[in-house]
């Protein structure tokens, strides 16, 4: 997204949430799926054996209705269910993660980008249109809509994938907002430990980073985020910390005393820690999927050059693995 909001150009993204998606497998394309993914015969044949005439009843307060087939979907508690949807769901999507130059999965839910409004609009998987939305990024005038079988698919400016906010503008300040929030949260929730006078300091600051502050973090590996929003982030933390030791302003103690008598680093460095471990992960994976992406968007016509955002964002990795958060304080 940041790369296409530099080149300024748009970049058209639907969010799938397939209707009912466990319940509506066929049995027949089940089975093509797992032929198509190159299982062995034999295994199709125990997969087909097991769904052959399966019969459930439904039970209720007056008694229980009559044996009748179930001829579609996946058995419910099944260990073997997830792997076969996954299974279906990879087959189902194929031509559309060749048509477009991104396309993300995680269980049923779907998010496909293109850089054609029809491009996204011609694929005819059964959706649930009400969690259907659509997101223009780096959106021009006239840009249209989408229509799904003659329906127009809601149009918004931001939504929630995966427990992270994506703006339309491609800025992050709504997900740190977001963070700081689901970190009070979490604090509030341990408020009888935290604010506890007969607890060490020790252990407040060991539960302080085992429930509150992976709240914080929770996918800040992927944001570039600014001087004012890692402050943000920090001030929020220190609040907590300070709420925690009892300690308030008017006792005019230092953030770095606060931080050791808890044995909690900087969050800031704990944000560029997670940044260099995600880098690394992409680095390594031997597909290669995401780094031939990344060049595959940097080189479709970013005729206007990088904006200052996108070396913000190389410069702020470049710096991490040259060690410039040196003097960690490390927690224990």
């Amino acid at each position: 997204m940041e790369k296409y909001r530099d080149g300024q150009r748009e970049l058209h993204c639907v969010f799938v949430d397939l209707e009912k998606a466990y319940d509506r497998v066929p049995r027949e394309e089940l089975l093509y799926c797992m032929r198509k993914s190159g299982v062995s015969e034999k295994y199709v044949r125990v997969v087909q054996n097991m769904y052959e005439r399966s019969r459930t009843v439904v039970r209720c307060a007056v008694g229980q209705t009559e044996e009748f087939k179930v001829e579609a979907g996946l058995h419910q508690g099944s260990a073997l269910s997830p792997f076969l949807f996954a299974m279906v769901m990879d087959q189902l999507s194929e031509e559309v993660r060749q048509e477009s130059p991104c396309t993300m999965m995680f269980s049923d839910g779907i998010v496909i980008c293109s850089e054609s409004r029809e491009q996204v609009e011609k694929r005819g998987m059964k959706v649930s249109r009400s969690k259907t939305e659509y997101m223009c990024v780096n959106e021009r005038e006239g840009s249209g809509t989408v229509r799904l079988q003659g329906e127009e698919v809601k149009k918004v400016q931001e939504f929630k994938y995966l427990g992270s906010t994506v703006q339309s503008n491609g800025e992050c300040g709504k997900e740190v907002k977001k963070r700081v929030q689901a970190g009070w949260n979490g604090w509030r929730k341990m408020l009888g430990v935290l604010c506890d006078r007969k607890i060490s300091a020790r252990i407040k600051g060991k539960v302080y980073r085992t429930v509150v502050r992976p709240a914080m973090l929770y996918g800040l590996e992927t944001v570039s985020l600014r001087k004012r929003q890692e402050s943000e982030l920090e001030v929020a933390e220190l609040k907590m910390l300070r709420f925690s030791l009892g300690v308030t302003r008017l006792d005019r103690i230092r953030n770095e005393y606060i931080r050791g008598t808890a044995h909690v680093g900087r969050l800031g460095d704990k944000v560029r820690e997670a940044r260099l471990r995600w880098f690394g992960h992409v680095q390594r994976r031997e597909t290669l999927m995401e780094t031939g992406m990344s060049h595959r968007l940097s080189n479709t016509g970013m005729a206007n050059g990088e904006s200052n955002q996108s070396q913000i964002t190389r410069m702020e990795i470049l710096k991490d693995i040259l060690g410039g958060f040196g003097g960690i304080n490390r927690e224990n």
